[in-house]
């Protein structure tokens, strides 16, 4: 597998903030030509480190304001696969993640209000076979939303103070 530079991941801090940003923007601040910005980009996304790009919708504008977290247990951990299928037909669910702990699976799905929330829970994700429970866990709020750090974090260093004396 291919290192990632220095290069590289000032590019990635750059476009993962704004994906918009035009090529001669990254290309600027990077101190680089454009042509090597658009073949960094490629190569990130042939190596998946970059692995989409768009724009994110909000679901309240669309009428999803219930914003969910659901513990599931299944019968057997094996049946995973066969359940995430299931899940990939509830357009709701938009993220599932095979977990350890007290839940085989953790979901998380919009609803548009409690009785659509209800409806997906009763009629839809507890009907799946091999799902013997769930635990519903509502939003209140997002306080964050952010990407991985890119760069290695580094501690601020302390100012040099140069102080000049007479002689």
């Amino acid at each position: 597998m291919e290192k990632i530079d220095k290069l590289d991941k000032q590019i990635l801090e750059i476009i993962s903030t704004n994906a918009r940003i035009p090529f001669k923007d990254v290309a600027a601040e990077c101190g680089v030509s454009r042509a090597a910005i658009h073949q960094r980009v490629q190569r990130l996304i042939d190596m998946k480190v970059i692995i989409g790009s768009g724009y994110h919708v909000n679901p309240g504008s669309l009428g999803y304001t219930t914003c969910t977290f659901v513990g599931i247990k299944l019968e057997r951990g094996a049946l995973y696969k066969q359940v995430c299928e299931a899940f990939r037909d509830i357009p709701e669910i938009v993220e599932c993640h095979f977990t350890t702990g007290p839940y085989t699976m953790l979901i998380k799905l919009y609803a548009r209000d409690n009785a659509h929330l209800m409806e997906l829970l009763n009629l839809k994700i507890q009907e799946i076979p091999g799902v013997i429970s769930t635990e519903t866990l509502i939003s209140l709020d997002q306080g964050i939303r952010k990407e991985v750090p890119i760069g290695e974090r580094r501690k601020e260093e302390a100012p040099v103070i140069i102080e000049e004396t007479e002689n």
